[in-house]
């Protein structure tokens, strides 16, 4: 392989990385926190989400968001509703240009606009879970977070991902919340999730959930 190629080849791979984050974490990441009264006594949860359908990396074009089933794997086990953040700006993009507008808005600190509202008070616990896009969730996710006081709740983040594992998701969200219960959270690699139905149980076992 001469200079040119190889050159070519590793600039596609840092371009078709680039929304995962970063270096490799651990895949799957389960809370360590004793703190589990809200779970002990079945404090009814929300599971708040962004996934986004459509041309992802290492899937491909897909018709069901990562997170988005994850997220339905929680709402099976554990009973909990759902409140799904949706907006129509990355609607149809592709990969590429998805990555350079997620990295624009970070940059910028953009709050995009999304569709709909949640009455938060009614919930003890509330799952928040997205996919990792330069290292933490999309800005999008960060307008909810400006919205809604969560305030004495248990926060539970979860995160999609291709290699960022939680990213800065929970230190994210601890600063969004200061006053929340913030446990440590679960990652899961997203070209996992069809398969990963039994490691998400296992994981909402150990928060002490046992199912519907």
């Amino acid at each position: 392989m001469n200079i040119k190629s190889i050159l070519t080849a590793a600039l596609t791979l840092l371009v078709s990385t680039a929304c995962s984050g970063g270096a490799k974490q651990q895949q799957a990441t389960v809370s360590t926190s004793n703190d589990m009264t809200a779970m002990e006594n079945n404090g009814k949860a929300l599971v708040v989400f962004f996934s986004h359908a459509g041309d992802n990396y290492a899937v491909g074009n897909i018709k069901v968001g990562n997170t988005k089933i994850v997220a339905d794997y929680i709402s099976a086990f554990t009973g909990a509703d759902q409140f799904e953040i949706k907006t129509s700006k990355y609607d149809g993009m592709a990969y590429k240009p998805l990555c350079d507008l997620a990295k624009k808005e970070q940059q910028n600190g953009e709050l995009p606009p999304f569709e709909g509202s949640v009455d938060v008070s009614k919930y003890d616990v509330i799952f928040i879970g997205g996919p990792v896009w330069w290292g933490t969730y999309p800005q999008v996710m960060f307008t909810f977070f400006k919205k809604y006081d969560l305030s004495g709740k248990t926060i539970i983040p979860f995160t999609t991902h291709e290699g960022s594992g939680l990213g800065n998701c929970v230190k994210d969200v601890k600063e969004a919340y200061p006053k929340a219960n913030v446990q440590q959270g679960f990652s899961i690699y997203g070209h996992d999730v069809r398969s990963g139905k039994e490691r998400v149980e296992k994981w909402l076992k150990k928060l002490g959930y046992q199912g519907k």
